[in-house]
């Protein structure tokens, strides 16, 4: 049961130790910088310029930069990078450098002073298309009617919804519903009775706008119906990884869900009530941009997070985030990856990295040679749990 810095494998490297994630910075990150520009064709020269100049020093592995002012959110960056000072793009943490490219975007265009997201033109493609209203609908209206096939059916549809992510599109190939194969471990049976039993706060740290998050609203608003705890929404207090969530999407998605019809129009208009009478919060903070591990979390989340009933982790940055982004050795559970955390824990999760804990050794093998790249296209997924 690992208590320790010392106990703890190492998390990946940017060097090329490990190939997918000097791949994502090399290569994925730079391409994401110039479609901020293509999408954003009225940014001054001036951002334009910053941008440009950002993506050429991540492709030319130049040192990383200082954190650059206005700084709103120093506290989480400061004393990280200058424990890395001196290190460069593609030889350094790849947790950290993963998240300063998008503080550093934050700078580049002027974000903290205009409050305008590089992401929006990205995000809005999904509100304005027809396809999310229609996938929500009908996993409302098919969840059946006993309050414990309904929350079965939500976790698995708030776990497959992680497959779309804007800033790695490979997982949305294999669609909305993972075949019984693809879920490598599922503890789906123990989070229902936690979610049945709670009588006071359950914490969910969102991933992806869009349609993940509208199957994470629909996951919410089973629990605000079925117990009565209360439910948190935790959301990057930036924008970050393309299409991860703030809380203007939030808001702009259970608008959205208002103009709709029946269950998804019911949706909305539940959330917004439970809102108002302070069963529903969303929490932005700036802890869930930056490069801090889960077991390093400020004493403003611990005293929230540490007595929920239960804490739910979406996605695959979440996941790294609470395991070190390291691949632990079998046979470490998840539980005993993640035992540091008093509260109950689940992880909804696609794979698209490699840090894992909780896989046999077997199993890894056997997906090894059906299919090299299981770890990273999210066509698998994982639901596990710390009870």
């Amino acid at each position: 049961m690992p208590t320790h810095d010392a106990e703890r494998p190492a998390p990946l490297l940017t060097d090329g130790s490990n190939t997918f994630a000097r791949f994502s910075m090399a290569v994925r990150v730079p391409k994401i910088l110039d479609e901020v520009l293509e999408r954003n064709p009225d940014y001054s020269p001036g951002i334009k310029s910053a941008i440009a100049a950002l993506r050429d020093g991540i492709a030319g592995d130049a040192p990383l930069p200082p954190l650059a002012f206005p700084a709103p959110d120093g506290a989480e960056w400061e004393p990280e990078w200058l424990d890395r000072r001196g290190q460069t793009w593609l030889k350094s943490q790849w947790f950290f450098v993963e998240c300063y490219v998008y503080r550093c975007l934050m700078i580049a265009t002027r974000y903290f002073e205009t409050g305008r997201d590089p992401f929006t033109p990205a995000k809005q493609a999904e509100l304005d298309g027809h396809e999310l209203f229609e996938r929500l609908g009908a996993v409302l209206e098919g969840t059946g009617s006993k309050a414990e096939e309904r929350l079965f059916v939500l976790l698995g549809a708030a776990l497959w919804g992680n497959r779309v992510d804007l800033s790695y599109a490979v997982g949305k190939a294999f669609g909305h519903d993972g075949a019984h194969d693809d879920l490598l471990s599922d503890d789906r049976a123990s989070v229902v009775e936690r979610i049945l039993s709670a009588n006071n706060d359950i914490h969910v740290v969102a991933d992806n706008a869009g349609s993940e998050l509208a199957m994470d609203l629909a996951l919410a608003g089973a629990m605000l119906e079925l117990s009565p705890a209360r439910v948190t929404f935790h959301v990057k207090a930036h924008p970050t990884f393309v299409s991860d969530a703030l809380a203007a999407d939030v808001w702009s998605l259970i608008f959205a869900l208002q103009k709709r019809d029946k269950t998804v129009k019911a949706l909305g208009e539940g959330l917004e009530r439970a809102f108002i009478g302070g069963r529903f919060r969303i929490a932005p903070d700036g802890f869930w941009n930056g490069p801090r591990f889960l077991w390093q979390r400020p004493p403003r989340l611990s005293r929230e997070l540490d007595r929920a009933d239960l804490v739910v982790l979406k996605g695959d940055a979440n996941y790294r985030r609470a395991l070190g982004d390291a691949i632990w050795p079998s046979p470490t559970t998840f539980a005993e990856a993640t035992a540091y955390m008093p509260a109950p824990l689940v992880c909804l999760r696609t794979m698209k990295s490699d840090s894992l804990a909780g896989v046999t050794e077997e199993r890894i093998a056997a997906l090894d040679q059906a299919d090299p790249a299981w770890r990273v296209n999210g066509r698998r997924g994982v639901i596990q749990a710390k009870r």
